[in-house]
């Protein structure tokens, strides 16, 4: 992801507050329709010892009532999943509504639950030994503007499942989403017979409250669900911390995979929520012979063909130059550009498209800033290359070591070996869009939470506990 600098972040944060209280739709950053918002607080202070009282209710229930509870997050996020996805695109202007809907539908179906808490027996001559799964505590969760009430469910149902309480402090540009998704945790765990306020969220977060929540010494875990810069603040906590970070995920077609479907699956893959998803194909490098190919079954599935010149343009645009408190000059991510729709940035270049164009793609040189930067918007550069060894060489390079998620359309096993083994990515997908790898038309669990970074990877109730173990000498061992 293109850097940006903290005091960009302040005024960013500054902005947005300002407008906060303005209703949108009907609902603001404590409300719906009318309905005050459960679980909302002005003070991070105040929220963290709500959620502390969530996290001792939740303790003292058993694992069959916390799952009540999660089966009745899933009922609500069902139900409601258009409300949010509809939120979503309204108040960030990023991504499509029936695509967040079906994000929401795979939060309730595949986030894993109680049952992802296994405990461990070992026994021997010398006794038994248990090892169990224990909670933290409570967590502090910081969450993105991309995927606001997806990963906010997300992270409670697993968090929940766990055993500990919540606090978030959520993107900002996404918080009456974020607050409506913390609201309908709370509902469900009340309808469950669990406490009003199980996870607690901020009215106006700002950094300031995400720096009280990260130095509390109340909040045991921390999970950061963002970009470098916000996950790099995390780290540097001295908290046990969960760090998902940015991505920029290469695709590779060689000359043996089924191009008709390989260029239906990276158009899918690419523009599903308008790129938002961290995991989405991101650049493209095709073996020369099957290149001609694969654009045009790229442009029959709903992608446009732009020039050299054009890709410059458009670069200019999408990209800002920015100097940084080095001096240093960066480019940074156009906010009006992020998660748009494919005609609406053609339209910045004066090209003018219908509803049927949903990718923007053309070919570049490998340092083209397409290619180098995490974009987040349905824009996909394509390299040629000779050979496998060049397409990984490069695929490798541009991936720049965040190890987050990688695919490849081959059915040549040593080629999908030899890339998965070079690039060293959580997520490898193989023959499929990328969506496939959080298990929406693949098989395994889903998360929102891709923790490369601090190696948990793709994250799950499991995550957010700390191993206990508890020791019998010389008995209960029965053979």
């Amino acid at each position: 992801m293109a850097n940006i600098s903290e005091a960009e972040i302040r005024k960013i944060v500054e902005n947005i507050v300002r407008g906060m209280d303005a209703p949108k739709s009907g609902y603001t950053s404590t409300s719906f329709e009318g309905r005050r918002l459960i679980g909302i607080y002005s003070d991070m202070n105040e929220a963290i010892d709500a959620a502390e009282q969530g996290y001792k209710a939740v303790r003292a229930m058993t694992v069959e009532q916390r799952e009540k509870i999660i089966t009745e997050i899933r009922k609500l996020t069902r139900e409601e999943a258009h409300i949010m996805a509809k939120m979503g695109v309204e108040e960030t202007g990023m991504g499509r509504v029936e695509h967040k809907r079906l994000k929401h539908i795979l939060v309730a179906d595949k986030t894993p639950g109680t049952e992802d808490i296994v405990a461990e027996a070992k026994t021997g001559d010398s006794g038994l030994t248990l090892t169990e799964m224990a909670p933290f505590g409570v967590v502090g969760a910081i969450t993105p503007s991309t995927n606001p009430s997806e990963t906010v469910i997300c992270n409670s149902i697993g968090m929940i499942a766990a055993g500990n309480g919540v606090v978030f402090n959520p993107h900002p540009g996404a918080i009456c989403t974020s607050n409506y998704a913390v609201d309908l945790v709370n509902r469900a765990s009340a309808a469950a017979g669990g406490p009003k306020v199980l996870v607690c969220s901020m009215d106006k977060p700002t950094l300031d409250s995400a720096s009280v929540m990260q130095s509390h010494p109340k909040i045991r875990l921390l999970v950061c669900t963002g970009g470098p810069g916000v996950v790099k603040a995390v780290l540097s906590s001295g908290k046990k911390a969960i760090g998902a970070g940015a991505g920029n995920p290469p695709v590779i077609v060689d000359d043996t995979a089924d191009i008709q479907k390989a260029g239906k699956d990276i158009i899918d893959g690419c523009t599903f929520d308008n790129n938002l998803p961290c995991i989405a194909e991101k650049e493209v490098f095709a073996f020369r012979n099957i290149a001609d190919e694969l654009i045009r079954v790229m442009q029959k599935n709903g992608a446009y063909l732009i020039t050299k010149a054009q890709a410059d343009k458009l670069a200019t645009i999408v990209l800002e130059e920015k100097t940084n408190k080095a001096g240093k000059k960066v480019k940074s991510v156009s906010r009006k550009c992020v998660g748009r729709d494919a005609k609406v940035i053609l339209k910045m270049i004066g090209v003018e498209v219908g509803d049927d164009v949903r990718c923007i793609i053309c070919e570049t040189d490998f340092n083209h800033d397409f290619v180098q930067e995490e974009l987040m918007m349905p824009i996909l550069p394509i390299v040629r290359v000779d050979n496998i060894e060049e397409a990984i060489d490069l695929a490798v390079k541009a991936e720049h070591g965040n190890r987050h998620t990688a695919h490849m359309h081959s059915k040549n096993i040593d080629h999908l070996s030899a890339f998965a083994s070079a690039v060293e990515t959580t997520i490898f997908v193989k023959n499929a869009p990328s969506y496939a790898g959080i298990g929406f038309g693949g098989e395994g669990h889903t998360t929102f939470t891709i923790a490369g970074p601090t190696g948990e990877g793709i994250t799950s109730a499991r995550s957010f506990t700390r191993k206990r173990r508890c020791v019998m000498a010389d008995s209960f061992r029965i053979i």
